[in-house]
């Protein structure tokens, strides 16, 4: 948006423009303004963030989480919940459909349990994850400046005086735990809020995770626990199809596109958020370029569109020891070699070395190769020796062009990017 004393002088490009037949934005306005509805009527049901009111092939899921919670309504504390499963198989639109229909049900027998979502890796940190649960109980807190032991404190001052119990959501619990340690969960456990009480529900893509615990804070959960599958591409394309129905202008997406946005989707993990984001995308470009409807060529573009943003995002927010163990797996494949659990190693301590850092042990690095796994960074195989024993064979999955770029822009990493282009 331009001042006052600018708008007359844009004004006067864009008629120069249109007086010359070059106006960029002509078509653009046109297309965007015309009575033609759109591809996309409602965005808002193509994100990935939007809970429907109903989810396909979620049902005994939903009964599952439903069963461990419903103690609510009694109203009586349920047991601490985990729900387990990889990126993109319902976890967090189950547990939200869930929350929503309990929390209304518990409102009409009149009783006060709040149920909170809490994304820990959005919020970032401890502080801001207690900063939410003050909120929930009407506390309003500061952005920083007060200690986390306070802002229990507050939390529970609150909660007792309301005479309120909590069913809490922490999703990608892990991120949280492996930043800070479990002490919040700890203490979330064996919160003191008079006659209410504080139950758990923990949402992790890391199927490994409990192992991070310590044995008090899993005596102190004592959870039940659901393990979700990923999606198969048929149950993909349901989900897509009942998406588009919502979202799309009908006949604006045919059956060959659904299948396609399914099986790429399929073949990453059953990810159900990537089959509806290469929709959602597809459905733009489609829109941008003035199709009339969404073709094949259309999804390939969205992918290609996506898959960069992916990795970029995902490549730019690791932590330096995390780039370290990737920038190892490019270095020891393009120099020929297999890349196995002890050369990988091996090259990792010599850059932690250059750049005068503590290597981790074995064991950590062997499970931030198994997070670079699952977020499709590299590939993990399992490779029997007999009674030689096991080691891991790992490849990388994006072209080193694209790692490169990114990880050429960290000045400590750059030094060691010139000897492998």
């Amino acid at each position: 948006m331009g001042t006052q004393e600018e708008k007359p002088f844009l004004n006067s490009i864009a008629i120069h423009e249109k007086q010359r037949g070059g106006d960029p934005l002509e078509d653009i306005i046109t297309r965007y303004t015309s009575d033609r509805p759109p591809l996309i009527l409602k965005h808002e049901y193509l994100r990935s963030d939007y809970v429907p009111t109903a989810l396909p092939h979620r049902t005994e899921h939903i009964k599952a989480v439903g069963n461990v919670l419903a103690t609510v309504l009694r109203p009586v504390k349920p047991s601490n919940l985990f729900i387990y499963g990889k990126t993109g198989t319902g976890k967090t639109a189950v547990c939200r459909y869930v929350f929503n229909r309990l929390s209304d049900a518990v409102s009409e027998k009149g009783f006060d349990i709040r149920f909170v979502y809490i994304n820990c890796r959005l919020a970032g940190t401890e502080y801001r994850v207690l900063s939410e649960l003050c909120a929930a109980a009407g506390v309003s807190v500061p952005f920083t400046g007060v200690s986390k032991g306070e802002l229990f404190r507050r939390f529970q001052t609150a909660a007792n005086r309301l005479n309120s119990s909590f069913v809490v959501c922490l999703d990608e619990v892990d991120a949280l735990v492996k930043a800070f340690g479990d002490d919040l969960l700890y203490e979330l456990t064996r919160a003191n809020i008079g006659l209410g009480w504080v139950s758990l529900v923990g949402i992790s893509n890391d199927l490994l995770f409990k192992e991070q615990l310590d044995p008090r804070v899993l005596s102190s959960l004592s959870e039940e626990e659901v393990v979700f599958q990923p999606y198969t591409a048929t149950e993909l394309a349901d989900i897509l199809r009942e998406r588009a129905r919502a979202a799309l202008r009908p006949g604006a997406v045919g059956e060959d596109v659904i299948r396609l946005c399914a099986a790429l989707a399929a073949a990453e993990h059953g990810d159900a958020r990537r089959a509806i984001d290469l929709l959602r995308v597809s459905a733009e470009v489609a829109e941008r370029e003035g199709a009339e409807k969404v073709e094949e060529q259309h999804v390939r573009r969205a992918q290609s569109l996506i898959e960069k943003g992916r990795v970029k995002e995902v490549i730019s927010s690791l932590p330096l020891h995390s780039r370290l163990v990737l920038l190892a797996v490019y270095t020891v494949s393009r120099k020929g070699s297999e890349t196995t659990s002890g050369t990988l190693y091996n090259t990792y301590r010599e850059y932690c070395v250059s750049l005068g850092l503590d290597p981790l042990t074995d064991r950590r690095v062997s499970t931030l190769v198994s997070e670079l796994d699952m977020l499709g960074i590299v590939a993990c195989d399992l490779i029997s020796y007999g009674r030689h024993g096991r080691t891991r064979r790992i490849k990388p999955t994006i072209p080193f062009d694209e790692v490169a770029e990114i990880l050429g822009k960290d000045e400590a990493l750059s030094q060691f990017l010139d000897g492998l282009s």
